[in-house]
């Protein structure tokens, strides 16, 4: 597969939405992830990323702003024993509790379909790293509508053993901006990932549309001792 340029990627589209990226640091050392949103409307702007005990969460930047949370109030990222899942939406606690409860990454996903916000159907987009004992593998999952007609439910999961250093794979929910928003087509893009995270953040952050960027997500995993280095950006304050 060819590897895209992802900085340049992302400055060509302006509406990508909403987007998870995986894959291991250029020095082999670090799983590596991020996830960023997007927002066209005042609802889905007014957001920022905070720390939770076991991830992140979206809260409203100004609550008095918020006119509905529904798809947009949710935690993109839940941390279960040496798993990390990563979603664009609630479907990050589906996956957490059904593991907990010994069901697959894949089964998990399968009480679920795409979002319900005709006639975009925005696609259910998730990830989820295994790290211990110095290994690491991963998987990214979609769930969308058959081309805009959401009578078909389209569920497609890719995964990575083993995976090589400096390649990561990069998913979003928009293929670009329209009316309705056309859904990620084919499968993860391949990118480079680079050995350090503040690079990536900063890279990642301003090739993001600066009208449309709301908040990005950089986690750093060591392979080998599980410590995670986390960089959150947040275009809004709380």
């Amino acid at each position: 597969m060819k590897t895209i340029d992802i900085y340049q990627a992302l400055k060509e589209n302006s509406y990508p939405g909403r987007g998870i990226i995986i894959g291991k640091s250029a020095d082999g050392k670090n799983a590596v992830t991020a996830y960023f949103i997007m927002g066209r409307s005042v609802n889905s702007r007014n957001r920022v990323f905070t720390e939770t005990a076991d991830g992140i969460k979206t809260e409203a930047a100004d609550p008095s702003k918020l006119s509905d949370p529904h798809l947009i109030i949710y935690s993109p990222v839940r941390v279960l024993g040496n798993k990390t899942i990563v979603t664009n939406g609630d479907q990050t606690d589906t996956i957490y509790e059904l593991m907990d409860n010994q069901q697959t990454f894949e089964q998990s996903l399968r009480t679920r379909i795409y979002e319900d916000d005709a006639p975009n159907y925005t696609p259910r987009i998730s990830g989820i790293m295994h790290v211990g004992g110095g290994e690491y593998n991963y998987a990214m999952n979609i769930i969308k509508s058959a081309d805009g007609n959401p009578d078909c439910v389209e569920r497609f999961t890719f995964t990575y053993t083993t995976p090589l250093a400096g390649t990561g794979h990069f998913i979003h929910t928009y293929m670009g901006d329209g009316n309705p928003l056309p859904s990620f087509e084919g499968e993860p893009e391949k990118i480079e990932i680079p050995t350090d995270i503040d690079t990536f953040t900063n890279d990642l952050w301003n090739a993001l549309n600066e009208d449309n960027k709301v908040s990005l997500f950089v986690r750093f995993i060591d392979i080998q001792t599980g410590k995670a280095t986390t960089k959150i950006v947040n275009k809004y304050s709380k």
